[in-house]
């Protein structure tokens, strides 16, 4: 079996699936979950304008709305990952 070449920021899994971006190691108590809700073209690319940033519980009996830990909207994939990170490593912390 082939391993996958996974990108990693600061030692964790960085994950992008179409519009859904995931940050963390499954393993722990919760991740980093982003979701691109508008873009805009800017040049020849796709510009993040608007993102959804959940801290989510890794716990696969709760349900999905008690997973949600923490949640905001961002203007920016760069604001959306700094709090991302900010809330994420506190809550490991925690």
């Amino acid at each position: 079996m082939a391993e996958q070449n996974i990108l990693t920021y600061k030692g964790k899994p960085l994950v992008r699936q179409g519009r859904f971006i995931f940050y963390g190691n499954p393993d722990d108590k919760c991740i980093l979950f982003m979701n691109i809700l508008d873009t805009k073209k800017v040049g020849d690319l796709e510009v993040a304008t608007r993102v959804l940033v959940q801290i989510q519980d890794t716990d696969e009996e709760k349900s999905f709305n008690d997973k949600i830990l923490k949640q905001c909207e961002k203007r920016s994939l760069s604001d959306a990952f700094d709090i991302g990170t900010i809330w994420l490593e506190r809550a490991l912390r925690g």
